[in-house]
């Protein structure tokens, strides 16, 4: 008798969703590497994009080793794709803009070492047998 269960089957969608990810990341890098080759310059904002998707690729490596994803891996992601992003504006953005996305960074930045050096312990939940003794 077939027997649905609900916890493997969103493991395997989930899966499935981050083996597209991985796909389309490797296809987005390919073609941002043939633009760079096309055009014969290579600019920061580039580099950062392309260190985007080597994150990204890191971060579902570490899911499918270790079925975890660091919490810093995503918070890593969001510095340097805000840091594109100032590159991006250029000179001619108001101060105020760059003083605010700057600031983001800064808050992600401690936010990264706040969970860095946070202790380590575990959280224990009761289980419904420890409920009733």
């Amino acid at each position: 008798m077939f027997e649905f269960n609900a916890g493997k089957f969103i493991k395997f969608i989930e899966k499935a969703l981050l083996a597209i990810i991985a796909v389309l990341t490797i296809v987005a890098t390919l073609q941002e590497i043939i633009k760079i080759y096309e055009i014969g310059v290579v600019n920061l904002a580039d580099l950062l994009l392309l260190f985007i998707y080597t994150e990204v690729l890191g971060m579902i490596g570490v899911f499918y080793t270790s079925n975890r994803i660091p919490i810093t891996l995503p918070l890593f992601i969001a510095m340097t794709a805000i840091a594109r992003l100032i590159i991006l504006q250029g000179k001619g953005m108001d101060a105020s803009t760059l003083l605010y996305e700057a600031g983001a960074i800064l808050i992600i930045a401690v936010a990264c070492l706040a969970v860095r050096y946070r202790p380590n312990s575990t959280y224990h939940y009761q289980d419904d047998d420890d409920k009733n003794p």
